[in-house]
Formats: C-alpha cells, sequence, structure tokens
C-alpha cells in the first residue's frame, strides 16, 4: 500500500522535516533524486545499503518530502518509485515566537491530480 503522508495534515511536523533534512542519507537521496526511482534504483545511485534505504525513504515520506506512486506492471509485480515532493522548506518564527514550517510543493500535472482524486475515491469504498 502507497502511503499519503499529506492525507491528513496540510502541513508536516517540524520535527519530522528536521531530523529528516539532518540526516546525511536522505540529504544524499534527495540531492541524487531526479526523477521518479524505486528503493533498489535509489540504493544504487546513492550506495547506500537497502536495509538503510528503506529506513531513510520511510524518514522522508513520513516528513512529507518525498511521494510514493505505485507502478503496475503487466508480470504482477508492481513497484514503488519515489519522487522528490517538495521545492523549499521554510522554518521561521510565527507571533507567538514558535517555530512554524513551510512546505512549498511543486504544481501537479493533470495525471498526478487525477491519480489523487482515483486514490481518495478508492480508499472511502
Amino acid at each position: 500500500m502507497v502511503r499519503d503522508p499529506q492525507s491528513g495534515a496540510e502541513t508536516p511536523a517540524l520535527q519530522s522535516v528536521l531530523d529528516a533534512l539532518d540526516d546525511a542519507d536522505c540529504r544524499t537521496i534527495v540531492k541524487h533524486l531526479d526523477e521518479p526511482m524505486t528503493a533498489n534504483e535509489i540504493s544504487d545511485v546513492c550506495d547506500i545499503p537497502m536495509s538503510t534505504t528503506y529506513r531513510k525513504l520511510d524518514l522522508l515520506t513520513e516528513a512529507s518530502l518525498l511521494a510514493e506512486s505505485t507502478e503496475i506492471r503487466a508480470d504482477g509485480h508492481h513497484t514503488t518509485r519515489y519522487r522528490i515532493d517538495f521545492e523549499a522548506v521554510e522554518i521561521g518564527l510565527d507571533e507567538d515566537r514558535t517555530l512554524e514550517i513551510s512546505v512549498a510543493r511543486p504544481a501537479q500535472s493533470a495525471d498526478e491530480r487525477l491519480a489523487s482524486l482515483w486514490s481518495e475515491v478508492r480508499e472511502e469504498t
């Protein structure tokens, strides 16, 4: 099942974003993720062991910095692809002098919006 970390909250938790961005392996993944890739491809390109790659992908996904999509294959062996899901992260102070976070998202294509809507419909049925 593909997780949608944005389904419940518009803005990710500050600490989860800070934890992900503070991690050197997570930053390596973000640096090399030019196009959607599988965990195996990410592991190879970033030279990170598979077990570590999965932990870092979970960390980035939970922080809403990566998005997951399922690639349907004719042979029945579906795979998950990961892509960057932010353009900028800003951390600032609100009027109560509490840290707040803002994540700028890339614009979604019509296909991505349709897939997102379809996913929401499927979850409700």
